[in-house]
């Protein structure tokens, strides 16, 4: 027989203190991670800009520069100076070609208009030439009347800057500093620089019979060629 005097009575539960449980997330409430944007595309788009930034300052500097190559060529500098310097151009078994014989008649024209006691001729030989450019210069003024003594020749240069690098040499700038440079007018603006570069105070005057005539096609592609080696040059001023 059970003893009910020893039995406690269960709490009533009322219903509001019941312990309630969190709800499980849904499925359609998952949180969405965001990932950070990848260096690596942010890099790349960095050096496809700093490529497109050079691309565009290149191309505004050989259009800079083919300009100043038109406008030097169409300014002649002719005046009194110490000496005139005759860039070489092709020549054929000691005949001047067309270009080298328009470059020489121009240096005549100077030197006997009496604007330069001197003229100095340039330009080295190509294998199996038996006359150097230089050569080939001194005989045509020769022949035109200019004294022996009135002509110096560099003749050892193959390139531009290889007959202004020998120039020194036949004409010291110390002693002959202005000088007037005769070319063609797409040759002049390089030819400048590459003179002002070795100490002297250079001046133009274009070849005004050169076959390569103002304007034409041809003029045009020397004078981009020209451009380039300006821009190819600048190391040499710079440094």
């Amino acid at each position: 027989m059970t003893n009910t005097s020893d039995t406690q009575p269960l709490p009533a539960i009322h219903p509001n203190t019941a312990t309630r449980s969190q709800p499980l997330p849904s499925p359609d409430s998952t949180t969405t991670v965001v990932s950070p944007k990848p260096k690596r595309r942010s890099a790349l788009k960095w050096a496809v800009s700093l490529l497109a930034a050079c691309f565009v300052i290149m191309v505004a500097a050989v259009f800079g520069i083919i300009t100043l190559v038109y406008v030097q060529a169409r300014t002649d500098e002719a005046q009194q100076v110490d000496a005139i310097v005759v860039m070489g151009a092709a020549q054929f078994n000691g005949r001047p070609s067309p270009v080298l014989q328009a470059r020489l008649d121009q240096a005549l024209a100077l030197y006997n208009a009496g604007l330069a006691p001197r003229i100095a001729v340039t330009g080295g030989q190509q294998p199996g030439d038996a006359f150097t450019e230089a050569e080939t210069g001194y005989r045509y003024l020769t022949e035109q009347g200019v004294p022996e003594d009135a002509i110096v020749m560099e003749n050892d240069g193959r390139s531009t800057w290889e007959s202004m690098q020998g120039l020194p040499a036949v004409l010291p700038p110390s002693e002959l500093p202005e000088v007037l440079v005769v070319s063609d007018g797409f040759h002049l603006f390089r030819s400048e620089l590459m003179l002002g570069e070795l100490g002297y105070d250079a001046h133009g005057s274009a070849a005004t019979d050169s076959p390569i005539r103002p304007w034409s096609a041809t003029e045009f592609g020397y004078v981009v060629r020209e451009a380039v080696g300006v821009i190819v040059f600048l190391p040499e001023m710079l440094w």
